[in-house]
């Protein structure tokens, strides 16, 4: 039996060599590695093999999930083969698999392939962002983002680069390195002139002109805004100037001996200072800037990371000391705090945002960068590690992710707290129904443009049904904090499920829902006729969306990728994702049912959304009930069942929680003493009761007014 084991096990092998990809036929290795005429044996250690030019190898190949699988939003890794040479350089990448519901659905492949078409040619050492900027500087390269499906390709640019370097590292082409920073040499001053600090390098300079940065904007929709008249292209747009300032020889020379050591001073351990300087027409800290927010016109891109400022982070720089200095009237100092991790013996580059508006709220951006480094003689650089092969920073993908989305996240949290404090707040609110009515479609507005259009943070049924499905099989949290909007939205939505229902989302939060309810409202407005549909009819239709719900879970027990098809049903992706820039046979369907909703009120929420029949079901949990109601609704008063858009109030008087959509009408009702009949009956109480206490003082007036000492007239 131990010997028929062992033949089995070897056969088996065997078979696994035989199919595997890297094994006979290499028709795909053209599109990875086009210099290599064959492969060799796997290596040992790490999921490669060489790549071979008359036997020789000239480099390697290897699939991503093998060598870096790092989950994306469907829970899978997206696998893609790459081809990379023996000087650490990208041959080619193919897509080899994926399970990605933007992608399968909506976005064509089209797109991931001019997307990994940006990476051949790059090299592993390099620093790369995905989306941030149009100028590409050596050694540091920007690739573009695929629109709607944000998170899949910085997944997919992750998992190239990381998997390419650990190869690297394992086969020896990246050798050498240290995880410690260089330490300031506190003890070493040498004074300085501007000019000199400049010609060491320690004094970075980004130079602009008006004609470099239209000829930035050419192509774009800000092409022809704010651009130079003619005769003014070399006109100085911005000269700006930037400087590492712990340094003793930069810092002093800079700011004066007064400056510099209360400046030291006011550092904790691990932070760092920075100097920026300009002069010219074009801000980099920008009008627009608020107590509390991010100086979003400049980056700071240091040892693979990028650092923003907040305005606890500026200093006023008051003057420039050095000798031979130009005139600089915008200075500031700008600090580093410990978790940015700074690492002054790196060279690091300041990025500079340029932004033109091209409408009431579009913006076209460019942007343009410089490096600055701090002179070796002044830094002490630690011992080499001995480990050649020393990993990248280990933080998790989604930390970067957050990182880069800080000021999406701080408007969508503003926008929750309003809407949290609307809700704790309701029965104030609903006593004054034009500041409601006022708030309410400011804020689905604030939906359909914010959270909508721009964050692309619309949930989905597609959402549910990967949440079950990871939950069945392998849970990572990392999946689902990929897309920092997505994740702090379904959190809020899980919080106001527990708490008051389903109607939170549907009714205030869902992107196209917002998009039918504006619609309604201005057809009202208009007097477009309403078709209404009897309440007997109208109940039976409740079950559709929740059949449809059914439907899409029990196929995704079996393919997942199937049942995102099919969710299709939901016109989302095409009305918000996508903004209608699709197939037509999807806008047509977006269209049609944006329609309706002008003529039956949210029709599709109503009776067709699977996503609200996903949420419907946990919001039977709820803790609270606040929609106040009398006991006189329904019976007989049906004021309220017959207002009521969403239909969700029963010809009983009770509210339906699964079909509310929280909108408060109701409850606007509720408190109205000239509409809802038992408040009219209170009121006219109140002021029966109030005109029988005036006449009850009146008549206790009377007589000590009209008490009189005359003697009464005698008839003759």
């Amino acid at each position: 039996m131990g010997a028929i084991r062992v033949w089995l096990v070897s056969v088996m092998a065997l078979l696994a060599v035989v199919i595997s990809p890297f094994a006979h036929s290499q028709g795909w290795l053209p599109s990875v590695f086009p210099e290599a005429d064959a492969v060799g044996k796997p290596l040992e250690g790490i999921a490669a093999v060489p790549a071979l030019k008359g036997g020789e190898t000239v480099g390697y190949v290897f699939e991503t999930a093998d060598v870096a699988p790092i989950p994306a939003y469907s829970g899978k890794p997206v696998n893609m083969r790459v081809g990379l040479d023996l000087e650490g350089r990208l041959t080619g990448i193919e897509v080899l698999e994926h399970s990605e519901p933007i992608v399968l659905i909506g976005i064509p492949e089209s797109e991931l392939d001019d997307f990994i078409g940006q990476y051949p040619g790059m090299n592993v050492q390099q620093k790369v962002r995905v989306g941030l900027s149009q100028r590409e500087r050596e050694g540091y390269e920007r690739v573009d983002a695929v629109s709607g499906a944000t998170v899949t390709v910085v997944v997919m640019g992750e998992s190239i680069m990381r998997s390419a370097r650990r190869v690297a590292r394992e086969v020896g082409i990246l050798s050498g390195g240290t995880d410690e920073p260089a330490r300031v040499r506190a003890d070493l001053y040498e004074p300085a002139s501007w000019d000199a600090l400049r010609e060491t390098g320690a004094i970075g300079n980004l130079h602009l002109t008006r004609g470099e940065v239209d000829a930035a904007f050419v192509g774009t929709e800000a092409e022809d805004v704010d651009t130079a008249p003619e005769g003014a292209e070399a006109e100085t747009f911005i000269d700006l100037y930037f400087a590492y300032l712990n340094v003793p020889t930069i810092g002093r020379n800079l700011l004066g001996d007064g400056q510099y050591e209360q400046l030291m001073a006011e550092l904790g351990e691990g932070e760092h200072a920075l100097a920026i300087m300009a002069d010219g027409r074009y801000s980099f800290k920008g009008s627009g800037f608020v107590r509390g927010g991010i100086y979003d016109r400049i980056l700071i891109h240091h040892g693979g990371r990028a650092d923003q400022f907040h305005d606890a982070d500026m200093r006023r720089l008051w003057s420039i000391e050095a000798e031979g200095a130009p005139s600089l009237p915008e200075r500031d100092i700008f600090i580093l705090r410990e978790d940015s991790r700074f690492d002054p013996g790196q060279p690091w580059e300041l990025e500079l945002l340029v932004r033109r508006q091209v409408g009431a709220l579009d913006t076209a951006f460019t942007s343009f960068s410089a490096e600055a480094q701090v002179p070796e003689r002044f830094l002490d650089f630690p011992a080499p590690a001995a480990d050649a092969a020393v990993e990248e920073a280990n933080a998790p993908l989604w930390v970067s992710v957050w990182e880069d989305r800080v000021l999406h996240i701080v408007v969508l949290g503003a926008g929750l707290g309003v809407l949290t404090v609307i809700l704790l707040f309701q029965d104030w609110l609903v006593r004054r129904p034009r500041l409601l009515h006022a708030l309410r479609y400011g804020f689905l507005v604030y939906t359909v443009v914010f959270i909508g259009w721009y964050a692309l943070a619309q949930l989905s049924v597609v959402n549910i049904l990967t949440f079950t499905n990871a939950l069945i099989a392998d849970f990572q949290w990392s999946t689902f904090l990929m897309d920092p909007m997505m994740f702090i939205l379904w959190s809020f939505v899980a919080v106001s499920l527990l708490l008051w229902g389903r109607g939170v989302y549907c009714g205030w939060l869902c992107p196209f829902g917002a998009m039918q309810e504006l619609i309604s409202a201005v057809a009202r407005k208009l007097r477009v006729p309403q078709l209404s549909v009897p309440f007997l009819l109208h109940e039976r239709l409740w079950a559709l969306k929740y059949i449809i719900l059914l439907a899409l879970f029990a196929v995704s027990l079996q393919s997942l990728g199937q049942a995102e098809a099919y969710a299709e049903v939901e016109p989302f992706k095409t009305a918000v994702l996508l903004k209608f820039q699709r197939e037509w046979g999807f806008v047509l369907y977006a269209v049609l049912l944006l329609a309706i909703s002008a003529v039956n009120h949210k029709f599709y929420c109503r009776y067709v959304c699977p996503l609200g029949a996903g949420l419907a079901i946990p919001a039977r949990i709820r803790l609270f009930d606040w929609l106040r109601r009398h006991k006189e609704c329904g019976k007989p008063c049906q004021i309220c069942a017959h207002e009521c858009e969403i239909g969700a109030i029963h010809p009983d008087g009770r509210i339906n929680p699964n079909e509310c959509h929280y909108c408060l009408d109701c409850q606007v009702t509720y408190y109205n003493d000239r509409k809802c009949p038992p408040m009219v009956v209170q009121r006219k109480k109140r002021e029966k009761a109030a005109r029988m206490s005036g006449k009850a003082a009146d008549e206790q007036r009377i007589p000590a007014a009209d008490v009189t000492t005359e003697e009464p007239a005698v008839s003759p």
